[in-house]
């Protein structure tokens, strides 16, 4: 009985020590504002807190209102809070050509053993000359590859309003190239995701098996720049 309460109680030792590091994440940087609204109807801002989950210290960083992510290595920083329905502002850019990017929504913030990658629908971000570089067999891929495909990652679901086997892939092209900033608007209600790029809606999911979760923004590969964060809490 001895024996069978100190395992009891090493293990609760144990998930209490879990707990207390989990809560103790350190901040990474602030990037971007949160807008939400109090019961009687008057707005609040604030900074959104970032965590770099399985990046490198310097992969991420802030030059004044502008955040910077080096591409290296593959992985995310998560917002700090947990969102559920909202729409998300930003503007971004590539720096080389065929970059690879993307925002998580509703993510759960765990990566993948192998692609790094963590759970959630991806809102993609890649460079148009990715078509180019990556044509199989003298084959260009669709130019809607590049354009703000929406999919689920790690055993999320969706069902997309322009299918491309699991993703939905945009009506039309609007992205500009590197070097050139770009503006997409992410309205994420009740597990329906719509997407606007540079002013105009053209991609969507709708049922989405989850429908909460953090906010992730993805290294992977090439240097991209952010700037003009906000989300507005619904």
């Amino acid at each position: 009985m001895n024996k069978l309460l100190k395992t009891v109680g090493m293990c609760l030792i144990m998930v209490a020590i879990g707990t207390l590091t989990s809560l103790a994440q350190k901040v990474t940087l602030q990037f971007g504002k949160e807008i939400s609204s109090d019961e009687k109807g008057r707005t609040k801002e604030k900074a959104i807190n970032w965590i770099n989950v399985n990046t490198d210290p310097d992969t991420w960083k802030r030059e004044k209102e502008m955040l910077i992510c080096t591409g290296k290595p593959i992985g995310v920083m998560r917002s700090e809070k947990v969102y559920e329905n909202f729409i998300l502002e930003v503007e971004w850019k590539h720096m080389e050509a065929g970059g690879n990017s993307g925002v998580f929504v509703w993510s759960d913030a765990k990566p993948g053993e192998h692609n790094r990658l963590p759970g959630g629908v991806e809102v993609q971000m890649l460079e148009l000359d990715w078509v180019n570089i990556n044509a199989k067999d003298g084959v260009q891929q669709p130019i809607a590859y590049v354009h703000g495909e929406l999919f689920g990652v790690g055993g999320v679901t969706t069902v997309p309003d322009n299918p491309r086997g699991e993703r939905s892939k945009s009506v039309e092209n609007r992205c500009k190239g590197k070097g050139e900033w770009n503006s997409y608007k992410v309205v994420c209600v009740d597990g329906t995701i719509k997407l606007s790029v540079n002013g105009k809606f053209v991609n969507g999911i709708s049922k989405s098996t989850i429908k909460k979760g953090y906010l992730c923004l993805e290294s992977e590969g090439a240097e991209i720049h952010f700037r003009n964060f906000k989300l507005t809490e619904l």
